[in-house]
């Protein structure tokens, strides 16, 4: 049975030197597309105020079946995977559930 516990997902890119700008540019495709997915709660997009070159993506989703339709789908697999990813000199990212205290 699909867990209901939202899963928000923090992925921290180092972009290579000189390609901030494609990436930018290719994200901004991915975010309009992954906001549109069923399960997508909100897709925010961050920049490290010490290095212009670290994005972090704050993204949440539903549930896991969301998260997993969210790396199945097309734009996840074309531009994130096909032509983000090798622009990027790290990729880490953390699958987590929000804590309510």
């Amino acid at each position: 049975m699909e867990n209901h516990n939202p899963v928000h997902v923090f992925a921290t890119w180092k972009v290579k030197e000189g390609q901030l700008k494609n990436v930018l540019t290719l994200l901004k495709t991915v975010h309009d597309k992954s906001i549109q997915e069923d399960g997508n709660l909100f897709y925010k997009i961050h920049q490290s105020k010490l290095d212009s070159d670290t994005l972090v993506l704050f993204e949440g989703y539903s549930g896991e079946a969301a998260v997993a339709e969210h790396r199945n789908s097309s734009h996840f697999q074309e531009l994130v995977l096909g032509q983000i990813v090798p622009l990027l000199e790290t990729r880490e990212i953390v699958l987590t559930n929000p804590i309510n205290l």
